[in-house]
Parts: structure tokens; C-alpha cells; sequence
């Protein structure tokens, strides 16, 4: 069972926002290439964005499905990778003060994955989820303090600055 967390110093909106968005899924998961939405409206059920995972020359094209959703809180998601097989991977997001605790859960469903699950597979899954989690703390963080450095541009520009008065 590969469950890890971890605290992203942003409000569970502003996490939920890069969450819901299809086409930045690869700005997060690792081994991810590039993303976009192939059907539906993510991250709605059944809705399903494709991705691609690059391995040297080779590139490998995949699908992510969305199975449940209770927006601004949980999202979990039916990965397939081909030969692999698929996985199952919940992403819970939790206010924690005025942060964000992001909880993945991933477990393998179908295919290859299950068979070759075990102890020893679970610390690269989990090194993988401490990557993908660091991935999206950034992307959240990033976002949030763009948003904050906009806002304040907004609020300084009324706002006469200090020697810009008339003589």
C-alpha cells in the first residue's frame, strides 16, 4: 500500500485549482511528458486526459481516467500503463491551518503492476510519491505566490508612493 503526504504551504483552493486543470497533470506526476484532455471536462467523472512517458527515445502514450470526484477534496484516478496495467490513485486534499495536506494513495488494480507489487516495489512507489508531492508543492506555491505578488501590484498601483508627490 503506497500512502504518503505532505503539507503544501497554500490554501486547499489553490491546490484543488492545479488539480482540476488536465492539461498541467505533467507539470506534477512524474515521468510525465506532456498531458491534455481527450474526453470530457476534467476532472470530471469519466473524464479522461492523455499523457505521454518518455524513456530515453522511446515514448509511451497513456490514459488517466477520472473514477470519483468530490470537488475541492478528493480525486481519484484509474492510470493505465500499458503492459503495466492500471492503478488506482486517490489524491485527498485537506485544509490544515491556513495550508494544505495532500494525501496519495495509490494501489495497482490490473496487469503487470499487481503481480510485481510487493515489499520491495513499495520504496520506489514511494520515492516516486515524495517526487510527484515535491512536483506539486512547487507548482501550488509557485501559482499561489504569483497570485499574491498580482495582488499587491494591484493594491500598490493607487497608492501614491512615497517622493512621487507634486512640488
Amino acid at each position: 500500500m503506497a500512502v504518503r503526504h505532505r503539507l503544501i504551504r497554500t490554501s486547499p483552493e489553490a491546490v484543488w485549482t492545479v488539480l482540476a486543470d488536465g492539461s498541467r497533470y505533467a507539470e506534477w506526476v512524474v515521468g510525465t511528458a506532456e498531458s491534455h484532455p481527450v474526453r470530457g471536462h476534467w476532472p470530471q467523472l469519466d473524464s479522461a486526459i492523455e499523457y505521454q512517458v518518455r524513456l530515453g527515445p522511446v515514448r509511451l502514450t497513456n490514459q488517466t481516467i477520472v473514477r470519483n470526484c468530490e470537488e475541492g477534496s478528493l480525486l481519484e484516478l484509474e492510470a493505465h500503463a500499458g503492459v503495466l496495467g492500471t492503478a488506482r490513485i486517490a489524491i485527498e486534499v485537506r485544509p490544515w491551518g491556513e495550508h494544505c495536506l495532500v494525501i496519495v494513495d495509490e494501489h495497482p488494480l490490473q496487469g503487470a503492476g499487481g503481480v510485481v507489487h510487493n515489499m520491495a516495489v513499495e520504496p520506489l512507489i514511494q520515492l516516486r510519491h515524495r517526487a510527484m508531492l515535491a512536483r506539486l508543492a512547487k507548482v501550488c506555491e509557485t501559482d499561489a505566490e504569483g497570485g499574491r505578488r498580482e495582488e499587491r501590484a494591484r493594491q500598490g498601483a493607487g497608492t501614491p508612493q512615497p517622493g512621487g508627490g507634486h512640488a
